[in-house]
């Protein structure tokens, strides 16, 4: 029995990586095309999206979806350790128990309500308040900042939870403050663990779609201030696709592929923080 059941798990392990061989390789068959056609260098540095034309840059995109996520980051990041410091050394027990699984549940609301709240609120505030269309980077980036809470938050907790007890009593026991021994002791302690929590927000930020779709402006043009509409990989492959055909749609999954080669790296980073020791 031991040895059947080992064996169903690899199958499962295997089946999982030849699935993803699978996704990889159809898309780089799709969109690998295009890349050689029109030059690796105008592809991805090229300004204009324009497919009845023949132009395929989306340097607009890349540099979109860049904003987007370094806004939702610079946004989220204090907010969410400040949060998992609060929980996990400042909070009554009954406190934490409360607040914890109320900011897990921002994980389980779809995406198209943070969009739709993101239009019908934020986007008439960001308007009238700040100027520009409303729909922007800005406005993403507030709403994509609530939707990688949860993953930050989480596991920073984690991480500070497996920080030694041994380090918070001696550094009490030398007399430092209890907001000393967080900022001095724990948080550098958990430093890896809330580092791969960041990033893997990162990757929930740079892969979100339906919500960047509604809230960014979808404009094809290379922004200039945190006011402009702009265009995500996720979002342009998502608005286009239902139609796209030839050279459109293989431009398409070559933009997928840009994005693959983005989340992977991400990833990768992330494996190698968690593993690595401060």
């Amino acid at each position: 029995m031991d040895r059947f059941i080992s064996k169903l798990l690899f199958i499962a392990a295997c089946s999982s990586i030849a699935i993803l061989a699978l996704i990889a390789l159809f898309i780089f068959k799709e969109g690998v095309p295009i890349i050689i056609r029109s030059g690796l260098g105008h592809f991805l540095f090229g300004r204009i999206w324009s497919p009845l034309e023949g132009q395929f840059g989306i340097l607009p995109f890349i540099i979109g979806s860049l904003w987007v996520t370094a806004g939702a980051l610079i946004l989220g990041v204090p907010l969410g350790v400040a949060c998992a410091v609060f929980l996990a050394e400042f909070a009554p027990a009954r406190l934490a128990a409360v607040l914890k699984p109320a900011i897990e549940l921002l994980a389980g609301i779809p995406s198209v309500v943070y969009g739709f709240l993101g239009v019908m609120w934020l986007a008439p505030i960001i308007r009238v308040h700040l100027g520009g269309p409303g729909l922007s980077i800005l406005a993403a980036s507030c709403v994509l900042a609530i939707m990688i809470l949860p993953t930050i938050v989480g596991v920073s907790i984690d991480a500070i939870h497996a920080v030694p007890r041994s380090y918070k009593e001696g550094s009490l026991a030398l007399g430092a403050t209890e907001w000393q021994t967080a900022w001095r002791v724990i948080l550098p302690a958990a430093r890896s663990g809330i580092l791969a929590g960041v990033i893997l927000g990162m990757g929930r930020a740079v892969g979100e779609t339906m919500a960047v779709i509604m809230i960014s402006g979808n404009a094809t043009q290379i922004p200039h201030s945190i006011l402009d509409s702009v265009r995500t990989l996720t979002a342009n492959i998502a608005i286009e696709m239902g139609y796209a055909v030839g050279d459109h749609r293989e431009a398409l999954f070559a933009t997928g592929i840009v994005l693959f080669f983005f989340i992977m790296a991400l990833n990768t980073v992330a494996l190698r923080v968690a593993r690595r020791r401060f």
